[in-house]
């Protein structure tokens, strides 16, 4: 049988991981300064985390939720501890897509409403409402397109304000850094402003956090810096650090009912056996304060470099534009130079290392990228 062919992918195949390196199966070391696409959290293979696993898979991988589970409740009260919304409601599912999809349907259920603001080159995944809802009609099928959302152009609250007065709003929804759209970040005064209007328009404000939240950006949220309180916050990636995990933070003024939302494999023991163990390395190793350090640092040294056209990020999500494509500039970073990057669009490189990243493997970093320059 063959592979469904939809991935271009690069001739590696990586079997092995440690820290912020991957190995492929010839024994040769990468630097990862991707962490496959923003996933790996706290590194490849922590020893507390591959514990953790081991130990609940030999008790009990997976039951319904149909029964309680303890582990969603500690997993809950330590998020709420980590992020600051304890008062929160969490609601656990298996991915970013999946996370999206439910907010909306949420915010619709809350609302009465059916349209959606989104905005110009956003992502928000491939399922059915959060693919129509991505700035990106090459991934969007006629089977999706029913009309319910509304692009506006990012930072510009003014045009939010003229759909959010038509009166049919649901919901907004706005990454907190945009990854995909090459690592845009709205203004404090954008989203604080984009707070006022939701809340004047009675329209649910939902924050896709799910490629800059969990300490990406050196907050645990990156909406956090606007000083914020978003109705609903989407996360997943490095929530389960490679495990497949993903969840929204409701606000409680949303209220729940049997039935309103449901999954099969959501908040099942192991993943929740992952999510625990993030956290528990989250506050051991301080990563939060480690990712806006190194990620300061980071920057600082790549904005030295002429060739560059702009640097943008906060933390460890860095986007670094020039004014030529970077596909071979990261092609050879890889096969020259061993280390791992991403992109945005064509123009972009894009840096979203595990958050363990240390100010000497940014330093390594320069130093092979430098060579490639």
């Amino acid at each position: 049988m063959k592979l469904f062919d939809v991935y271009p992918l690069f001739d590696i195949e990586i079997v092995k991981g440690r820290g912020v390196h991957t190995y492929d199966a010839e024994g040769t070391e990468y630097l990862d300064l991707y962490g496959g696409h923003a996933v790996i959290s706290v590194g490849h293979s922590h020893p507390h985390y591959v514990e953790a696993l081991a130990k609940q898979a030999e008790n009990l991988v997976f039951y319904s939720n149909s029964v309680i589970n303890t582990l969603q409740q500690t997993l809950a009260d330590k998020l709420g501890k980590a992020s600051g919304y304890d008062d929160y409601q969490l609601f656990l599912v298996n991915s970013g897509a999946e996370a999206n999809e439910n907010a909306l349907k949420l915010a619709s259920f809350h609302t009465g409403k059916n349209r959606v603001i989104s905005f110009k080159k956003a992502f928000h995944g491939r399922t059915s409402l959060a693919v129509e809802a991505t700035d990106n009609p090459k991934i969007v099928a006629p089977v999706n397109e029913s009309g319910h959302i509304t692009f506006v152009p990012f930072n510009d609250i003014d045009a939010v304000k003229a759909e959010l007065a038509k009166g049919d709003v649901c919901a907004v929804i706005i990454e907190g850094i945009q990854g995909v759209g090459g690592v845009q970040i709205p203004a404090d005064s954008f989203l604080q402003a984009l707070r006022k209007a939701c809340d004047e328009s009675g329209a649910v404000l939902i924050l896709d956090e799910i490629q800059s939240g969990y300490g990406r950006s050196g907050k645990f949220f990156a909406h956090q810096y606007a000083g914020i309180r978003p109705d609903i916050i989407t996360m997943a990636k490095g929530i389960g650090n490679g495990f497949p995990l993903g969840g929204m933070l409701i606000s409680p003024k949303i209220e729940p009912s049997y039935g309103m939302l449901g999954t099969t494999f959501g908040g099942n023991h192991l993943a929740c056996a992952a999510g625990i163990a993030v956290l528990d390395i989250f506050e051991q190793e301080n990563l939060v304060e480690n990712s806006r350090e190194v990620g300061e640092y980071l920057i600082e040294q790549l904005r030295a470099f002429p060739q560059i056209k702009e640097v943008r990020g906060r933390g460890l999500m860095i986007g670094i534009e020039f004014a030529e494509p970077v596909k071979e500039l990261r092609r050879r970073l890889l096969f020259e130079q061993k280390v791992f990057t991403g992109a945005s669009g064509t123009n972009v490189l894009r840096l979203l290392p595990p958050l363990v990243l240390t100010k000497a493997d940014a330093d390594e970093f320069i130093k092979r990228f430098k060579a490639v320059l």
